[in-house]
Parts: structure tokens; sequence; C-alpha cells
């Protein structure tokens, strides 16, 4: 019996050609109204807007709260979990959860899950917003632009979804985001100076933009600018402009090599706002059990990269045949060519060639003659002068040969042992 032939499964939007006919559907709208649109109108309104003294001030400390919100809890307390603030320490939580629907970049689920993803999956298709894509896509494209389940990076939240400040604001998000990233600064700016306008443009609007968009340079200008002291493979990256920009969170190449250290910035002079909060809450009695890796560990690291970047330059420089290239030769060989002209010279078992170096010896042409046809080892290491790494390194090039037995001593022992058997 003959079977249908089975349809092609309906292909999902982001595995579609993007159209004229179809753009709008590879839009998450939500995301993109949040992200572009209402900020978008809050610059419009700006230019309405009087801007008063009292509400740009308000402004600043909001945003940082709000920032905060997302560096210290978000981040560093739900997605990593490195440092507790539970039981009594509550009202810290629940700060951090309403400062951190403040900024406006998704419930603490939301962003914490992606963020987890993000760190097992960095660099890869999985990761959610993954650089290799481009730096804008990192930046925000990813959340503009609707996202195939199939390449989901899946990582594990069950702790999250066991906190009950986490699942409250993930129930209740849109009216946390309404409140805390508009409501919450108008109505302080307005019962406060009367300023109801500005503080929604400023204070909220203008405010969460750019608390926005300084949290997302994490995500691109982490992975592109700066230097990687710990570990070359992936691509975060430490510099003291994003540090500067991301309250803290600019050392990104230390926070992917320890990511449940409480602190990104681990010398006393690095900007890390938010690692000096974290140590304050905890002077305070609100925060605890603030996680650092050991000094020793972090030090291993940084010297394996270095003597990763040692080896790679190591590798571009001319260090001579390798030992076990060069052809092994009788002593009595090495003599004999030596007496028919060849400029060789025998230093710790292996032959040199030094006919294109007699005339530019520092010592002068005389000594370096003297050694032709024979061992200067002796010579060489401080029987005539103790020669610098430089000139080893020199001598080394000048390789041609080892000799059979090793040098002129062991090979005269070698002989004296079988005449002492015979």
């Amino acid at each position: 019996m003959a079977t249908k032939e089975r349809k092609n499964p309906k292909l999902h939007i982001t595995e579609q050609p993007i159209t004229l006919s179809n753009w709008h559907q590879h839009v998450n709208w939500v995301n993109t109204s949040l992200i572009l649109i209402v900020p978008l109108g809050g610059c419009v309104a700006a230019f309405y807007t009087k801007l008063q003294a009292a509400t740009a001030a308000w402004a600043v400390v909001y945003y940082f709260w709000t920032a905060l919100g997302i560096t210290a809890g978000y981040h560093r307390l739900w997605a990593h979990r490195s440092y507790e603030a539970n039981c009594r320490r509550l009202p810290l939580r629940i700060f951090l959860a309403c400062a951190g629907g403040g900024a406006v970049q998704g419930s603490i689920r939301w962003w914490s899950s992606k963020h987890r993803a993000h760190h097992r999956w960095t660099d890869t298709a999985k990761d959610p917003y993954s650089v290799m894509k481009g730096a804008w896509y990192a930046h925000f494209m990813w959340m503009v632009l609707k996202q195939n389940p199939k390449n989901k990076g899946r990582t594990e939240i069950s702790d999250l979804n066991e906190d009950p400040v986490v699942v409250w604001q993930h129930r209740n998000y849109g009216s946390v985001i309404l409140f805390f990233g508009m409501l919450f600064p108008m109505i302080i700016a307005g019962l406060g100076w009367g300023d109801w306008k500005g503080g929604l443009v400023y204070a909220g609007i203008l405010r969460f933009l750019f608390v926005q968009q300084a949290t997302f340079c994490v995500n691109s200008l982490a992975h592109w600018l700066g230097e990687q002291p710990f570990d070359d493979r992936n691509s975060p990256r430490d510099h003291v402009i994003t540090a500067l920009v991301t309250c803290g969170e600019g050392y990104h190449n230390f926070h992917h090599e320890f990511p449940s250290d409480y602190r990104n910035a681990i010398e006393w002079w690095q900007y890390d706002p938010t690692k000096w909060s974290i140590w304050t809450w905890k002077q305070l009695g609100v925060a605890s059990n603030l996680k650092q890796f050991r000094a020793n560990e972090i030090e291993k690291g940084r010297v394996q990269q270095l003597q990763k970047k040692v080896d790679q330059k190591r590798a571009k420089l001319d260090w001579g045949t390798p030992l076990g290239q060069l052809p092994v030769v009788d002593w009595d060989d090495f003599v004999a060519e030596a007496q028919n002209g060849k400029a060789l010279v025998a230093i710790a078992g292996v032959v040199h060639d030094v006919s294109g170096f007699i005339k530019e010896h520092p010592g002068g042409k005389m000594l370096i003659s003297s050694a032709i046809g024979k061992d200067a080892t002796a010579m060489f290491n401080g029987g005539v002068y103790m020669h610098t790494n430089a000139a080893h390194n020199l001598l080394s090039s000048m390789r041609v040969g080892v000799i059979r037995g090793g040098g002129e001593v062991e090979i005269w022992r070698h002989h004296n042992t079988q005449k002492g058997k015979a």
C-alpha cells in the first residue's frame, strides 16, 4: 500500500529569509518596544521637556540603583550565586528585584537563565548572545529578533524556580517594569519638586535607556575590547572602559574564568562599584558568604596564560635545528672534517659550524679559531669566558650535527672502559 509522502514540517520564522513581506514576523515586538520604541519616544519627548537640576540628580541616583539591581542582583546574586542574601536579608533581595525590574531588561528568571546559557555555551551556536554573530547582534539584536528554539542552550534553573522573590517578580514582571521603570521615578520627582513630566522622561525612560545600553556592553564590548590575562580560548576580555560603563562588569575575562567570585575586579585600584556595594552590605549584615577564588588559583591562571603567550612568541623565533633532527657523527669524522677546512666546534656534544662567525666573534678570531676541531665545552662555559644567554642562543643557530657518544671526555671514558673490559 502506497504511503503518502510526508510534508516537510513548517520552518521556524528564523529559518526563513527576511523579506519585505515577512520582516515583521522576525521581530520580537515586546522586546523591541522596550529597547527601541519607548526609548526613542523618550528621546523625542526630551526636546520638549526642560531638565531640572533636581531631576537630573535623581536620574543619576536612580541610574546607579537600577544598575546595581542588574549587576549585584540579577548577575552576581541570582545568576552566579556569588553571595547570599537570604532569610532576614529579604529586604535586600526585594530591593534588588525591584531595582533590577526598573532597569527594564527582563525578569530575574529570564535574564539569569540566558546568562547561565551564555557562560555554558560561550561563543557557540547555543550562546544566546554570541559575539561570534557580530557585536551588534550580541549587544541587542538577539533580543530584537526572534530566536530559534532549536538553538536554545539549556541550563539548570531549579534554584530560581524555588526562590519566592524570583517567582513573584517573574509572574508580575509587567507591573514591575511599569511601576519601577517609569511610574516610581516620576512619582518621586513629581511629589518631591513638582516635575512629573521630567521625572517620567529623564529619570524614567531615558534613565533606563542608559542602563540598558550600559548593561548590553557586557555582551558586546566586553567580548571585543581589551586583554585576556587569564585565558584566550574564548572571547571575554578585560578593559577599564567597559568597567566604567558597566558599574564594574568590565573585567570580563576574569569573570568567565572565575564566575562565582563576587568580584569582577580583584585589584584595589580597579573600578568595580558592584563589588564595593556587596562588601558594604556584608558589613551591614544584609549579605553573607561572599565567594572568592583562592589567590593561588587565580595566579595559576594568570601564569598559564603568560606562559602560553611566551610559547607563542617563542615558536616564531629561530632556535636552530632541533637536536633530534641533526645528523649523528663520530668524533673522528668531526675531527677529520675540521682538519679538512671546515670551521667546526664541539660544545656539549653538539657540532657547530662557526665559519660565518669567526670574524664577528667579540673575543677575537684567534680564540674561536683555537677551538676548531676540538671539544670547546669548558672554554665556552667559563674556561675562557662564561658566555651569556645571547651567546648560547646564537650558538644554537649554528648546529650542524650531534657527536655519537657525547663530547670528547665521554668518548674517552667510553674507550677506556671498553679497554678495561678487554
